[in-house]
């Protein structure tokens, strides 16, 4: 007897439970526009050295420019690559080189010891193209070049903001309630993320960004665990997966917003002002009743059910709940949320141990491994807002069989599955030439719809793995190591250029070991939330030989309820008892 009878009682689910999770699910579409903005807010367009007074220099030397094409006359300013197709975006020559606009001349001329004419660095800024974007904090603050970095770490300072919202969210919805943290979430991502479209420095939009991000996190976490706290046990596969559809759809929106505006304050206000309407609706959420009873709030948690009763068309079954009938299904996980729990319990004994640290590094590799897929669009030369899409709509099949593999062969196998088939293919794309950009596109696709695959699965894995007394607190540890690998994929990134497999061979070596790890966790397939620490330790904590011994146990003692047992049968069962 537990809180999941409870929810049986009172409809399993219900109305309530379909209103409940699709009002929490629905920010989700919203969700992917801010951790994967920096696609288009920091987006690079091609560029080149700002060329000053082009006019005058012609004039001076007795030439016109009204015949000349602007690709010919750049030439004669920007060095070029050694095959001449593409201008070098931080340089230009010191002298320009004329002789380049007669037909004949296709390269440069050099001095008499041998070397190419000198070229300085771009001392008036950059010209950027506009096709893809208006304005973005590149073109804004021209980080380019030797600013390069800051255009990566602007994405690290974000997911810092995830990560620290992650500790401390976490930890604080333990305390004080899932409901109060995700309404206050919704407020601070409406207000400050719509600041960070008024920044009027670079700094300012890190620091604007970094809070922003710690708002996401809070959302993140509560909404999973507000979702999974009212649903029924039979429920959760289904419900936990396609509700990550709005996550996945909220992708291709993204798409068609960023191409709608092009412009990074525009984008940066519409994917963050509509959170103000989820703020105002959050105030209707329910409060989990599992945390109530856990904080000796029986009677609020009563008052909740009841409600949930009649809107599930249960109404009998208000008469029953009462605060006594509540407090006798939870009595042992009552006894328990007496005790202080910290980070330490998550590693304190055994098995949460044994979860705890394989959950660490499944969170850490799928982060590290999607992130490093998703935030490098440009990089397969195609259009970047296509290529939004296209990632997005990958995801659709990819859950779709996650959800089936969910339901009939578990959690465990789904989760391992997915990050070892997603580090083979990252694996596989290295080996890709780099003009054969279809391929190379089609497998960075597979490879990003496993990868969120594994996301959908270790959301709802972490959920169901952690008691309710420590939940949040065992959601926010594990997710702080996925924002570890969020603010790490960026960063290598930038190893391309010291070999370009070597960011694919950190990403897919990841993602296979932590296959490896998932494959230690415990199946939570059709089992009851644990409440307690306790209940984790009983239920994963025996050998397997055990759990065979005490199931035929519980088959045989029930078998004695049902039936009159006659001499010869309780001598058998008896004797088979003694045998166990």
């Amino acid at each position: 007897m537990g809180f999941a009878d409870l929810l049986n009682d009172v409809g399993g689910f219900g109305r309530f439970q379909w209103l409940h999770v699709t009002l929490i699910s629905i920010p989700g579409l919203l969700m992917a526009s801010q951790n994967l903005l920096n696609n288009f807010t920091a987006g690079t367009p091609s560029h080149h050295c700002t060329i000053p007074n082009r006019t005058s220099i012609a004039s001076t030397h007795n030439i016109s420019l009204e015949d000349v094409d602007e690709s010919q006359l750049l030439r004669v300013f920007i060095p070029t690559d050694a095959g001449g197709n593409r201008l070098d975006k931080c340089t230009r020559y010191v002298e320009a080189q004329w002789h380049l606009l007669e037909g004949n001349a296709s390269t440069p001329v050099t001095f008499a010891n041998g070397t190419e004419p000198e070229t300085e660095l771009c001392l008036d800024g950059w010209t950027y193209s506009r096709t893809e974007f208006l304005s973005t904090i590149v073109t804004e603050w021209d980080l380019v070049c030797t600013l390069r970095p800051l255009k990566q770490m602007s994405q690290t300072v974000y997911m810092g903001g995830v990560l620290t919202g992650a500790i401390i969210f976490g930890g604080l919805s333990d305390r004080f309630g899932r409901k109060a943290l995700l309404v206050w979430s919704y407020f601070q991502l409406a207000v400050l993320g719509s600041c960070t479209a008024l920044s009027p420095s670079y700094v300012a939009f890190c620091t604007f960004r970094f809070l922003a991000g710690m708002a996401v996190s809070g959302i993140i976490l509560n909404a999973v665990s507000l979702k999974v706290e009212w649903i029924p046990t039979k429920s959760r596969t289904v419900v936990g997966t396609l509700t990550s559809f709005f996550f996945t759809f909220g992708q291709m929106l993204l798409a068609g917003i960023a191409h709608s505006l092009r412009d990074w304050r525009q984008l940066q206000i519409a994917v963050c002002a509509p959170f103000i309407l989820f703020f105002l609706y959050s105030w209707w959420f329910y409060e989990s009743a599992r945390w109530l009873v856990l904080n000796r709030r029986t009677k609020e948690a009563v008052s909740l059910l009841h409600r949930v009763a009649r809107t599930n068309g249960k109404p009998e079954m208000v008469d029953k709940i009462t605060v006594a009938v509540v407090e006798s299904h939870m009595h042992k996980e009552i006894q328990c949320s007496k005790s202080v729990y910290t980070a330490y319990n998550l590693v304190k004994t055994r098995v949460m141990r044994r979860v705890s640290i394989c959950l660490m590094v499944v969170w850490f590799s799928t982060s590290f491994a999607y992130y490093g897929i998703a935030m490098d669009l440009q990089k397969f030369g195609l259009n970047i807002y296509l290529m939004q899409i296209i990632f997005g709509f990958v995801d659709f099949p990819a859950k779709l069989v996650a959800l089936g593999m969910l339901t009939y062969l578990g959690r465990r196998v789904t989760q391992a599955t997915c990050l070892i088939v997603s580090g083979l293919i990252i694996f596989a794309n290295i080996f890709v030439p780099s003009d054969m950009q279809t391929v190379r596109t089609t497998l960075a696709c597979l490879g990003k719809a496993f990868t969120s695959s594994s996301f959908t699965c270790v959301y709802l894995f972490t959920g169901e793995l952690y008691p309710t007394v420590i939940r949040q607190t065992g959601m926010g540890f594990t997710s702080t190591m996925s924002r570890l690998g969020s603010m790490a994929a960026p960063a290598v990134l930038i190893l391309d250029e010291v070999l370009p497999a070597l960011p694919g061979m950190v990403y897919g070596g990841a993602a296979l070991v932590a296959g490896v790890f998932a494959c230690f966790l415990p199946e939570t397939l059709d089992v009851p939330l644990p409440d307690t620490i306790e209940d984790v330790e009983e239920k994963w904590g025996k050998s397997p030989s055990e759990q065979e011994k005490q199931e035929l146990k519980e088959s045989v003692a029930l078998q004695d309820l049902k039936e009159t047992p006659g001499v010869e049968e309780d001598s058998g069962k008896a004797a088979g008892l003694n045998a166990l």
